[in-house]
């Protein structure tokens, strides 16, 4: 399988990545002591809880998932059955040895945003960055705001919850 079928959601989507992917190119710029970047994990390890992804952000990863070797993808699929009886929660995309992504090209918006915006009344950012900026290692941080983002995924349909995403995708 190609890549997704150029839908009006998966353009809007492959616009919003490109929206996301210019600010963390913008904030890694400015700040080279930026924490997220290959391989730090932490966030990747410890998930509040599974990821959420619409229709389009779905479709694009299953052409990430098609793309993987059948043992990697078999992989992914035991760590998918495993969600459920996780705390924390750790991203089954994630492979374990290398602390990388194995779908990193096609990764969610939460993946992409995550240690570059914030939704603090939610608990969403990165607790490293965020107490870099109290002890002031990090000053004059500008994080995005999340806010703006869930209202351009919110265009996109109702998100449903990776296992149950998983679940229906007969690849």
């Amino acid at each position: 399988m190609g890549p997704p079928t150029a839908t009006p959601m998966t353009t809007a989507l492959l616009r919003l990545h490109g929206d996301i992917d210019a600010r963390v190119a913008a904030i890694r710029e400015d700040r080279p002591d930026w924490l997220c970047g290959k391989g730090c994990d932490g966030c990747c390890r410890r998930l509040a809880a599974i990821p959420q992804l619409t229709a389009a952000e779905g479709d694009i990863l299953r052409a990430g998932l098609m793309a993987l070797a059948p043992e990697h993808l078999q992989e992914i699929r035991n760590a998918v059955a495993a969600l459920a009886d996780q705390r924390p929660v750790v991203c089954p995309l994630l492979e374990l040895a290398t602390g990388a992504c194995r779908v990193y090209a096609q990764r969610p918006v939460a993946c992409r945003t995550y240690g570059f915006y914030v939704q603090r009344d939610r608990g969403l950012h990165c607790q490293d960055i965020a107490d870099r900026v109290a002890d002031g290692t990090l000053a004059d941080v500008v994080w995005g705001n999340h806010d703006a983002v869930d209202r351009r995924l919110a265009d996109l349909g109702a998100s449903r919850a990776l296992d149950a995403w998983f679940a229906d995708w007969p690849g």
